[in-house]
C-alpha cells in the first residue's frame, strides 16, 4: 500500500509537492480552506528567480547565491542558500512540464528581466505582472486533471484544525469541513498554508493569510525561528482611499517596478518627501522607503494615514500609453478601484508583504517533529535571512516543496536526524518530471560545497525567541520551549484598558505597536494587550467551533505573540527588523536589498 503524504496548503509549494509525490505513486491528500487558488502565490506580481542552463551573459549560480547572502543582511543560512540556487534549474524545467508558459524574449527564450538587487537578468515573468497567477493556474489544472484521475485527492474549504499526534510523530490531521470535523490518517504532513500578513491593517496578502500553519505546529511542539523579521511592502493601494474599493478582487501591490520607471511618492500637501529620507528618494531599498513613509506620516500627526504614488510622470516621459503597456495588470485593477493613474494620484501606504521567519526546517524541509514538514513562507529554511530578495521566494517554495517529496519518498519522515540525502540528488523528481538530460548542470561557476545536511532539530529544540519579563528590568527568559507557550509581558499600568479581542483590534495594535517601527516600549505595550487577550481568547487551546473564523483568531492571536516576543528578544535592527531603540549604533537607513516588482 501507498504511503500518504497530507499536504495542507494550495500555494506553489504545496501544488507542486503535490504533483511530484502523486506522479512518484505516493497516495496524496491535499487539503486548503478556500479554493484552490486562494493563495498568496496567486497574488504575485513578481516572477521567479534561476539560472537557467543558459543563463544570461555573465551570470552564474554563484552570482545567484552572492545575492541572495547579500540581501538576507548577513543572517541565512548559506548552506540552504546554494542548495536552492543551484538546484533551480530542474524545478523550473519541471513546471514547465506541468503547463507554465513563460514569457519570451525576441529570440524565443524566456524573457529574462533585472530587478534591483540582482547582479543579472535572471528573473522569469508569466503574463507580465500576473507570474504568480499564471504559475498557480497551470498547476492547479495539473491538480485537477490528476484528481479527475484518481491519482490524487483534493479537499477544498477544508480548514485544518490540529495535527494528530501519536509517541511523538505527527500521524494526520484534523480539519473542518461543511461544519463538521474530520480527521485524516497520513505516514506524514507537508504544511504549506503560506504567511500571516493579517495581522495587519494593511497587507498585500489575501484573506486567507492567518498564520495557519506556524500555529498548528508552534501547538504540536514544533520550534519556530526569526520570527521578527517581516517585510512590508512600501506601495500598496489603500483600498478605503479608492472611489470604488468593492471592484477590488483582492489587495493590490503597486511594484518597485513602477517608481523604477519615474513615479514619485508625494504626501497628501503634495510634497515630494522621499529625498529628505534618503538619497536615493524611491529607489530606496524597500525597508527603507517603507520606513521612511511611516516616519513622514507620523511628523504630519497622521500615523495611521497614506501617502500617493505619482505616476503621471511616466506617461510624460515615454508617451501616452506607455503605462497600460509596461503594467497592464496593474492599470487594470487601478482602473476597476475608479483610479485613472495617467492623470490622479493612487492612495498608497506601507503593507505586510512577507513572513521571512516561520517554522524552522532543515534541508529537507523537516521540522523538529517526525512525519511533519513545512514548506513556502510558513516554513525557515534560512534562505530568506533577515531580509528576502526578490523573487526568492516563489523559487524557494519549488526547491523545498519538492526536497519534501525526496525525503518522504526515501521514507525518512520519521525521524528529523535521518541523513540527508547526497548533495544535488534531490534534483532527480524535477528532472523526472521535465524530461530533463539527467548530466545537464545549471551554469557554475565552480561547484559549490554543498554540506549533506543541515543540523538535525532536536525533538524540544527551544525557538530562538526570548522576552523582556517586564519593564522592571528582570532578566531575560525563553518563552518557548518545545510546545509551551510565551510567557507574561508583565503588568499593565493601572491606566491600561482592555479592549474586548477582534480581529480590528488586533490590526490596529501590531501596525501601531509591532510594524514598520518598533521600540521596547511600544512592543512590551503590545505584548500586554496580547496576553489579556490571550487569557479570554484562549490560543494555546484548540476550540471545537464549527466556525473556521474562530480558528482563525486564535491563530493570529498565537502568531502575534511569537513575532512581538521575537521582536523583543532582538533589540538591535536587522534587515527587515528596524528598533528605533537599539542598543548597539548602527546606521538607521542604511543600504539593504531593494526588493522590485516582487
Amino acid at each position: 500500500m501507498s504511503r500518504r503524504l497530507a499536504i495542507v496548503g494550495s500555494g506553489i509549494a504545496g501544488l507542486y509537492a503535490a504533483l511530484l509525490a502523486s506522479d512518484a505513486g505516493a497516495d496524496v491528500v491535499l487539503l486548503t480552506k478556500g479554493s484552490l487558488e486562494h493563495s498568496n502565490t496567486w497574488y504575485a506580481q513578481g516572477g521567479i528567480s534561476a539560472v537557467l542552463p543558459e543563463p544570461a551573459p555573465g551570470d552564474t549560480v554563484a552570482a545567484h547565491i552572492a545575492d541572495t547572502l547579500r540581501a538576507g543582511a548577513g543572517h541565512c543560512n548559506e548552506a540552504a542558500v546554494r542548495l536552492m540556487c543551484t538546484e533551480a534549474g530542474s524545478d523550473i524545467a519541471a513546471l514547465q512540464q506541468f503547463g507554465v508558459r513563460f514569457d519570451s524574449g525576441p529570440d524565443g527564450g524566456p524573457a529574462l528581466g533585472l530587478e534591483a538587487a540582482h547582479s543579472a537578468p535572471r528573473i522569469l515573468h508569466a503574463g507580465g505582472d500576473a507570474t504568480g497567477a499564471r504559475t498557480a493556474g497551470a498547476l492547479i489544472g495539473a491538480v485537477l486533471a490528476r484528481a479527475a484521475r484518481g491519482t490524487l485527492t483534493v479537499h477544498t474549504h477544508a480548514h485544518t484544525t490540529a495535527l494528530q499526534e501519536r509517541n511523538g510523530q505527527v500521524t494526520g490531521v484534523v480539519y473542518l469541513q461543511d461544519g463538521m470535523l474530520r480527521s485524516l490518517a497520513a505516514d506524514a504532513v507537508l504544511l504549506a498554508t503560506g504567511g500571516a500578513g493579517r495581522l495587519f491593517g494593511q497587507t498585500t496578502n489575501p484573506a486567507v493569510a492567518t498564520g495557519d500553519g506556524l500555529a498548528l505546529a508552534v501547538r504540536a511542539g514544533a520550534a519556530p525561528a526569526d520570527l521578527e523579521f517581516f517585510q512590508f511592502h512600501p506601495t500598496c493601494l489603500v483600498a478605503a482611499a479608492a472611489p470604488r474599493p468593492g471592484r477590488l478582487d483582492g489587495p493590490l501591490l503597486i511594484s518597485e517596478a513602477v517608481r523604477g520607471e519615474g513615479a514619485v511618492l508625494v504626501d497628501a500637501g503634495g510634497r515630494r518627501f522621499m529625498k529628505a529620507y534618503h538619497a536615493d528618494a524611491e529607489l530606496a531599498p524597500r525597508d527603507v522607503v517603507s520606513r521612511s513613509i511611516a516616519l513622514h506620516l507620523a511628523k504630519l500627526g497622521n500615523p495611521g494615514g497614506h501617502v500617493y504614488l505619482d505616476a503621471r510622470p511616466i506617461e510624460q516621459t515615454h508617451g501616452a500609453g506607455f503605462l497600460s503597456r509596461r503594467f497592464p495588470t496593474l492599470t487594470r485593477k487601478t482602473l476597476d478601484a475608479g483610479i485613472d493613474w495617467t492623470r490622479e494620484l493612487v492612495p498608497v501606504a506601507p503593507a505586510a508583504h512577507y513572513w521571512m521567519g516561520g517554522i524552522a526546517t532543515d534541508l529537507h524541509a523537516r521540522t523538529s517533529i517526525p512525519g511533519l514538514y513545512a514548506a513556502g513562507e510558513v516554513a525557515c529554511t534560512g534562505v530568506q535571512g533577515a531580509n528576502r530578495l526578490a523573487s526568492n521566494s516563489l523559487l524557494e517554495g519549488l526547491v523545498f516543496g519538492r526536497r519534501v517529496v525526496e525525503d518522504f519518498l526515501e521514507g525518512s519522515s520519521a525521524d528529523p536526524s535521518a541523513p540527508a540525502l547526497a548533495p544535488r540528488s534531490g534534483e532527480r523528481l524535477a528532472r523526472s518530471a521535465a524530461g530533463a538530460d539527467p548530466h545537464a548542470t545549471p551554469a557554475l561557476s565552480g561547484p559549490p560545497e554543498l554540506p549533506h545536511a543541515s543540523a538535525p532539530l532536536p525533538r524540544n529544540a527551544r525557538a530562538h525567541l526570548a522576552v523582556p519579563a517586564a519593564l522592571e528590568g528582570e532578566a531575560d527568559r525563553p518563552i518557548l520551549q518545545g510546545g509551551s507557550w510565551p510567557s507574561s509581558f508583565g503588568a499593565g499600568g493601572a491606566e491600561d484598558v482592555l479592549e474586548p479581542f477582534s480581529r480590528e483590534g488586533l490590526r490596529s495594535l501590531m501596525t501601531a505597536k509591532a510594524g514598520v517601527l518598533r521600540s521596547g516600549a511600544l512592543l512590551c505595550e503590545a505584548g500586554r494587550t496580547l496576553d489579556r487577550w490571550a487569557a479570554v481568547v484562549r490560543p494555546d487551546a484548540v476550540p471545537e467551533s464549527a466556525d473556521p473564523a474562530v480558528h482563525e483568531d486564535r491563530n493570529l492571536l498565537l502568531a502575534a505573540q511569537l513575532l512581538v516576543s521575537a521582536a523583543l528578544a532582538r533589540r538591535d535592527s536587522l534587515g527587515a527588523h528596524y528598533r528605533s531603540d537599539e542598543t548597539v549604533e548602527t546606521i538607521p537607513l542604511r543600504p539593504k536589498a531593494s526588493l522590485s516588482h516582487d
